[in-house]
Formats: C-alpha cells, structure tokens, sequence
C-alpha cells in the first residue's frame, strides 16, 4: 500500500557546484497536490540552464554521482508539460546577467512521498539549455542536450521548525 500525505511535507536541497555555484531549493508538496520548487541559485553564466531531478542522492564523486534523470515510468526526456518526459525532467532555469536564477515550479511528477518520492534523490543544473527532447542531437531523448552538470544537492526531508 503506497504512502499518502495527509499534511504538508517540505524538502531542501542545498546546491554546490563549479566554481562558485551556490544555491537552496526548497520542495513544498501539500497533500494531493503539485510539488511546489522555489529557490535561487547564484553564479551561473547568464541564460538558460537545465534543471533536472537525477536518480541518486550521491555526490561523493561530485555531480556526476547522481546518476542519469529520474524515471521511474521509462519514458524518454521531454519538457515539463509534455506526456512523454522523465519524472525529473523539469526543463530550464534561467540565470539572469548577475548569474542569479530565481526558480518557481510546479510539478505533479516529483511527489516528496509515495513510491516515487523524490526524496533522498539529487536536484542537478546543467551547463547548457535543455532542448525538451526536441534538438535532433543523440542526447536530446536521454538528457535534452544540456551540458556539464556545474550544481547538485541532495534533496532532504525539512525540518517544520
């Protein structure tokens, strides 16, 4: 029998990254519904960057430890609102000509309970845009094309105090 919330559960991710990537994402599911990502991220390059949900909450060989997007379903990669899509495929962030990235997303695949919790898994941001699963190149329907994986964390349960 699968777990369901009956309150509001809330997760962190604190990201690290090269060179001086920096950030804190918060994960926010009430019962029954999306699972609300906010938070920011400083010292990227300016524009768009993937943002993904990765398999494995290990960094102890830094990002590339995550493992491949989470997917639980087996589809391919896609956008955010596409049918066919990862679980973790939440598209791009976009860092603005500071390198700051301000993030709002709601999603309904990413649940921080139940059989396919993000929790204990890895948040990444990519070099690169991630191109939906629409750029013709060998990557686009594994990883949307999207570069060098320059932050991660560890998504945790939050303390409610």
């Amino acid at each position: 029998m699968a777990e369901t919330a009956t309150s509001t559960v809330k997760a962190v991710a604190l990201i690290t990254g090269d060179p001086n990537i920096r950030g804190s994402i918060q994960f926010v599911q009430n019962p029954y519904g999306p699972t609300h990502v906010t938070g920011k991220i400083t010292g990227l390059s300016p524009g768009l960057h993937g943002f993904h949900i990765h398999a494995l909450g290990d960094t102890t060989n830094g990002c590339i430890s995550t493992g491949p997007h989470f997917n639980p379903l087996k589809k391919d990669h896609g956008a955010p609102t596409a049918e066919e899509r990862h679980a973790g495929d939440l598209g791009n962030i976009f860092a603005g000509s500071d390198g700051i990235a301000e993030i709002s997303i709601r999603d309904m695949q990413i649940p921080l309970i139940g059989q396919h919790s993000i929790l204990g898994r890895a948040v990444v941001v990519h070099a690169d845009p991630d191109d939906l699963g629409k750029g013709g190149h060998e990557l686009s329907k594994t990883t949307g094309n999207a570069g060098a994986r320059v932050g991660c964390g560890i998504i945790g349960l939050q303390s409610s105090i």
